[in-house]
């Protein structure tokens, strides 16, 4: 059975989707209606701009999203899902791969949950780190623990795969996570470079700005199941998909919880749609009995 994935922010690279742009009709077609609605040229900073303009919140969610969705409808008839799902930003990806959001919809949706978390990021400092090696349980507890220190909050933000989850908070609560965590045993630490603490209560402006635009959007009933983020199980009801996103950026990405469901579910070939390779990584961390690849 074969299941679609799409990837989130931190995916992107400069030339992203130009060989889509260049060598496809359909592909160029698209790519230019996300200009007009966008009103600005995205196109020019995914095919020529410079890393540090793709890293902007409000470039690179519309630009993975694009390039995500672009490649998935160019597949044609070989876009057959009996199932999606996406990290993070990536599950507007798959609610439109799966006929649940119109393209032009899913844009807006996508172009307004960055900016408004980029203002969110700009509000109150706040930062990302990766955990490597540390048992999901024993994460929670030290974060806990960290939250009630009186140094800011931080939660377990996206659980990656065994062994690794990413936590999100305040910046002194980060550091002192990390101190405590890698006392505990974890073999790594890192602070990730992004602007913001995601999917964390810090999200809960960005949230509630979202929250407008997508109960004013229409949504439909999806061709297949979407394996939803703050749940990991699949969904069809168009109002329980859109509780489900909105509760997105201040909820834990589950995407363990996502794959280790579509695998009980009978999947047992996975495509990423997308730029980069890290939801394949991902997918061959929980599970050796499945494949994982790019589109072929």
């Amino acid at each position: 059975m074969k299941a679609f994935v799409f990837p989130g922010q931190g995916a992107q690279f400069v030339g992203m989707g130009k060989d889509l742009y260049d060598n496809n009709a359909t592909a160029k077609q698209l790519f230019e209606k996300a200009n007009d609605i966008l009103g600005y040229r995205i196109t020019d900073i995914m095919f020529e701009g410079t890393d540090e303009d793709l890293r902007q919140t409000k470039v690179t969610q519309p630009a993975v999203f694009l390039h995500s969705v672009i490649s998935a409808i160019c597949m044609g008839d070989n876009f057959q899902p009996a199932m999606t799902a996406g990290h993070s930003l990536g599950e507007f990806s798959a609610l439109v791969a799966a006929g649940a959001l119109s393209f032009e919809d899913g844009l807006r949706l996508v172009y307004a949950r960055a900016m408004a978390m980029q203002k969110a990021c700009e509000a109150q400092p706040s930062t990302m780190a990766a955990i490597i090696g540390l048992g999901d349980e024993q994460v929670e507890e030290i974060c806990a623990k960290v939250s009630q220190m009186g140094k800011g909050v931080v939660v377990p933000a996206n659980y990656n795969n065994p062994g690794q989850l990413v936590i999100s908070g305040n910046i002194e609560a980060i550091d002192e996570a990390c101190v405590q965590l890698k006392e505990a045993g974890a073999k790594r630490a890192l602070p990730l470079k992004v602007g913001g603490a995601f999917h964390s209560p810090l999200m809960q402006p960005a949230k509630d700005e979202l929250q407008q635009a997508i109960e004013a959007t229409e949504f439909s009933t999806p061709k297949c199941p979407v394996y939803q983020n703050v749940d990991g199980k699949p969904h069809t009801n168009p109002d329980e998909i859109k509780q489900n996103l909105i509760a997105q950026l201040t909820s834990s990405v589950r995407w363990t919880q996502c794959v280790q469901n579509m695998i009980a579910d009978g999947a047992t070939d996975f495509t990423e749609c997308g730029p980069g390779k890290a939801l394949q990584g991902m997918i061959a961390k929980i599970s050796k009995e499945v494949t994982a690849h790019g589109i072929e």
